[in-house]
């Protein structure tokens, strides 16, 4: 589990000192460990984030580390330790830590071991876990070893020796949820989708093409393009061994639906989806179809939406990682300054899109 922290503020020459002074009044924790201010008439350094009472901006310098802070002569603060590792940081290195243990466990670890090793109590463990990784430590090492079984059953010689390889114990245990975990029995996930059925059905619509496609359990794919045939090779390319079958009159009446809330969002689109992906691609993709039409949210508040303020990177992945346009509706995600950022179909259709829904 590796994210990349959004360091919006740097305490360098371009930056002012009354964006800092900004970050100090807010409290803002994202900035800890980015810059530091001292204050005068007390004599000590502290975090943006330290909750003492708010010092006379005449009062208060800036300073990039630590060590230049105390070189200047200020000691550091003893409510917000400055110079330890902070909550959110400790924290952070207990969930890394239990991560790797779930990764690299053959039977997945129970709540009460995973604590124990973080020096926690199983109470606290599991908030502290699911505060930063916006799931439950179970859910996470299901995940994982979901991932592993999907990696496994394409490189192991057969299919049991890739179900104990993963960490089941018996292949019935693994076969009660393999539809859930594949979409398909694993023999046929091995093979790349052999013997799984989708139907598609390519039509036209304002923003070009549009394939839908379809399993048992609901919608699989929406692709956006210019070439029909195109489209048809992108849905191969995905499922290279299933069994495509052009839709029925019924299907033809799911892709009138599509077509339909395309040319009129307002009227909303209620369809059964069949998405695979992780934990957290699912929490992102959930957060986007709370989203209301017509409006957007940058990355860094999806993010925040779904309680990882730090994991803006990999909620970019998410959207970009998003097979079904429009029902999961990446296109709503934009730029911080609210400039419109890459779309897997095409910044223009992502602008023509907002515009729909903006009118309707």
């Amino acid at each position: 589990m590796t994210e990349t922290r959004e360091k919006r503020l740097r305490p360098t020459a371009a930056d002012s000192d009354q964006q800092l002074w900004k970050a100090v009044v807010a409290r803002d924790k994202t900035q800890d460990g980015i810059f530091y201010y001292s204050v005068a008439s007390t004599g000590v350094y502290c975090r943006p984030s330290c909750s003492a009472r708010l010092a006379n901006r005449e009062n208060v310098r800036f300073h990039t580390t630590c060590e230049e802070a105390e070189t200047a002569g200020f000691r550091p603060c003893k409510r917000c330790k400055p110079n330890a590792a902070s909550l959110d940081e400790t924290h952070a290195a207990i969930v890394a830590a239990a991560c790797r243990l779930i990764e690299q466990a053959d039977e997945l670890p129970t709540l009460a071991d995973l604590a124990g090793a973080s020096g926690l109590s199983p109470f606290h463990f599991h908030r502290v876990f699911k505060a930063s990784t916006g799931v439950t430590p179970k859910a996470y090492a299901v995940a994982h070893r979901h991932a592993r079984v999907r990696h496994n059953l394409k490189q192991s010689g057969s299919v049991t020796e890739a179900i104990h390889e993963s960490g089941f114990n018996s292949s019935g245990r693994f076969y009660a949820c393999s539809d859930e975990v594949l979409g398909m029995i694993p023999s046929d996930f091995r093979k790349g989708g052999n013997n799984a059925e989708l139907r598609f059905a390519i039509g036209e619509c304002s923003l070009g093409a549009i394939l839908v496609a379809a399993s048992e359990r609901g919608v699989a794919a929406i692709l956006l393009g210019n070439d029909p045939t195109d489209l048809e090779r992108d849905l191969r390319d995905q499922f290279p061994n299933a069994k495509l079958v052009g839709g029925d009159k019924s299907f033809a009446e799911i892709v009138a639906k599509v077509v339909s809330f395309v040319e009129a969002p307002g009227k909303g689109l209620n369809l059964p989806l069949d998405v695979q992906g992780t934990a957290f691609q699912h929490r992102v993709w959930q957060a986007l179809q709370q989203i209301p039409p017509g409006t957007t949210v940058s990355y860094s508040e999806l993010a925040e939406r779904i309680g990882k303020p730090s994991a803006v990177r990999a909620v970019a992945s998410a959207c970009a990682a998003n097979t079904i346009a429009i029902a999961i509706p990446c296109h709503r995600v934009v730029r911080t300054d609210g400039s419109l950022s890459g779309y897997r179909w095409g910044v223009e259709r992502k602008r023509a899109l907002l515009d729909k829904e903006r009118k309707s």
